[in-house]
């Protein structure tokens, strides 16, 4: 059987940082609510010319750089938060990367799961032509009510990921284990720009999540818990991991290991929740600070509420240092973003776009693609 898998990753995040330490002062908190509660300390908050098409054309334009676009025939892009009801983000980053007339793009929707759902039709893509390479890019915008206790697990972010056989990173193991079910635990109605969320039935569903995602990769051949070095979960929070693998040790009875909740969440608990995104920023925060994970199994653990879950693992091929070579670009990009005033950061979260007036976008962005305005009722993009 052919190895497949993820060849390359790439992140990508927006132009504006909020410090939660500033919010928790303005919103009259103990910042250790948010630092230690949440296991978050910031979150990326897009400029007016930025959205998730520019997120996800500049992570998938920094990873081509690499390994060049010969070979894709397919575009996935997975979001919850796309730019319009009909046409498709992947068709507007299609253009903004040059990319051949021959490729197929489409977009993918469940909540915070459909990466996992583009990671695996991509699989399938190339399993039955190993000569193809799929390009994948999960980006999303999380928004919730100013004040609201979502508010502090608001962010922004986007990973690229190019699916091949024989993958130079992470081969995918073809048992995986899966769970839905209809749950009111997080959605966001076609007239509303924030999310509507039920907070304790949210984890209450995630964790059962797990645990049936769990007993049903055992039961479709899955590798044994002992046999998995290192988990990444999605994370809208990062201390969410932590409530995952604490209950996925009860169920297995396994003792798992903790410190690679901390090395796969370095870049989450600065960008934030990114949703469809957030799990694959685990993953490239692991692959770029763990130690010895050359040739060990990790296990990825997705879910989207309302609710979709997945539990996936994989053999990491690269070394450390091809593992590593792009991590100090990633954390200076973060070191790099402009750091909001909360009234600066309130003024942009209440500005809205109504798609019947024309707009120019001031240029903001240091991006290399950017989201230009509304003419026309359409929505038009430029390379910076």
């Amino acid at each position: 059987m052919t190895a497949i898998g993820i060849h390359d990753i790439e992140l990508a995040t927006a132009h504006h940082v909020v410090d939660l330490a500033d919010l928790a002062e303005a919103r009259g908190v103990d910042p250790a609510k948010f630092q230690k509660g949440l296991g978050q300390d910031e979150f990326s908050f897009p400029a007016p010319d930025e959205d998730v098409v520019t997120m996800g054309a500049t992570a998938a334009h920094r990873l081509l750089e690499r390994t060049g676009t010969e070979g894709v025939r397919t575009l996935m892009f997975a979001t919850e938060t796309g730019v319009d009801q009909s046409k498709s983000t992947a068709v507007y980053v299609h253009k903004l990367l040059d990319l051949p007339g021959e490729v197929r793009s489409f977009e993918l929707k469940q909540a915070c799961y459909s990466g996992t759902g583009a990671l695996q039709a991509a699989i399938g893509i190339v399993a039955r032509n190993p000569e193809e390479r799929v390009l994948v890019i999960s980006a999303d915008v999380a928004r919730y009510e100013m004040n609201s206790p979502g508010e502090p697990t608001q962010g922004a972010g986007a990973v690229a990921m190019l699916v091949a056989a024989d993958p130079a990173l992470v081969e995918i193991d073809p048992a995986s284990g899966v769970y839905s079910e209809d749950v009111d635990d997080f959605w966001r109605p076609n007239d509303s720009t924030t999310a509507v969320v039920d907070g304790g039935l949210s984890i209450t569903a995630y964790l059962k999540s797990v645990e049936k995602a769990w007993k049903d990769l055992e039961q479709h051949g899955g590798p044994s818990i002992s046999d998995i070095k290192a988990f990444v979960y999605h994370q809208p929070f990062t201390k969410m991991a932590r409530k995952a693998q604490a209950h996925l040790a009860q169920v297995t009875g396994a003792e798992l290991n903790d410190g690679a909740l901390d090395t796969g969440s370095v870049y989450n608990r600065r960008m934030g929740n990114s949703y469809t995104a957030s799990l694959y920023s685990a993953l490239t925060s692991l692959l770029h600070h763990e130690d010895d994970l050359t040739g060990k199994r990790v296990g990825l653990v997705s879910y989207g509420s309302g609710s979709v879950a997945e539990m996936l693992t994989g053999i990491v091929k690269a070394d450390e240092d091809t593992r590593r070579r792009v991590r100090d670009k990633v954390l200076g990009m973060l070191d790099g973003r402009v750091r909001l005033s909360v009234p600066d950061y309130e003024g942009l979260h209440e500005k809205t776009m109504p798609s019947a007036d024309d707009t120019d976008t001031p240029r903001v962005t240091g991006s290399p693609f950017r989201f230009a305005g509304i003419r026309g009722r359409a929505r038009h993009y430029e390379r910076v």
